[in-house]
């Protein structure tokens, strides 16, 4: 059973985002405040679950939630900030959607929440300074594989995951021959042969080495 807290504080967030390691389409984030009294024994790290199982879980954990958000940061903006700050940003993004200041953040891996608040960014949402020093002034821990672990980081690893494959299923329809549906994005074999043979779309991330050769594709 994953725990429910870290903190013992009433409204601690757990956030989480998926899709860093895709070529293309967005890195997802979400985060997540639970009751105290919150239990769901299936909930589980999203990448230990079956996709049926997720999307199961999502509307009970959005009804049950005390408040929830999630956010895209799109291709364009992992290219000018890289990988690392756009997920970062998509949780910050994400805390504030919450309906409330969370008292405490549990965020997945091992790397400060905080660490590159109020980058500049041409592309996406640009902070306010007020909304920086918000998230600034709420305290957060970061947790090696927190999603497997506490309650609140499993629940926004869930909507992180089932938000992103839904928005890779519906651009599928446009670029049928990535594969999309199917890999959802990730470096596998057919997805790098598709782009080896029509080049690539405007979900790709040009910052990354998509072809093991890095042929010329721009």
């Amino acid at each position: 059973m994953l725990k429910k807290s870290y903190s013992n504080l009433i409204y601690e967030c757990g956030t989480d985002e998926a899709g860093r390691g895709c070529l293309a389409g967005p890195v997802t984030a979400a985060a997540v405040v639970l009751p105290a009294d919150f239990e769901l024994d299936l909930l589980n790290d999203s990448k230990k679950l079956s996709e049926k199982i997720r999307l199961q879980l999502r509307p009970i954990i959005e009804e049950q939630a005390i408040s929830f958000g999630f956010t895209h940061i799109h291709n364009e903006e992992i290219d000018e900030i890289n990988i690392l700050n756009a997920s970062m940003k998509g949780m910050h993004e994400s805390i504030l959607q919450l309906a409330l200041v969370p008292d405490y953040i549990i965020v997945d891996g091992n790397r400060p929440l905080n660490a590159k608040l109020g980058l500049k960014n041409s592309v996406g949402k640009v902070f306010s300074p007020t909304e920086i020093e918000l998230l600034k002034s709420i305290p957060n821990k970061s947790i090696i594989k927190g999603d497997a672990k506490f309650l609140s980081i499993a629940a926004a690893s869930i909507l992180a995951k089932t938000y992103r494959d839904d928005f890779m299923n519906k651009i599928h329809e446009e670029y049928p021959m990535y594969n999309w549906k199917k890999n959802k994005g990730y470096p596998t074999k057919d997805h790098r042969e598709a782009i080896a043979k029509y080049g690539i779309t405007k979900y790709h991330r040009k910052s990354f080495r998509l072809l093991p050769e890095q042929l010329s594709l721009f």
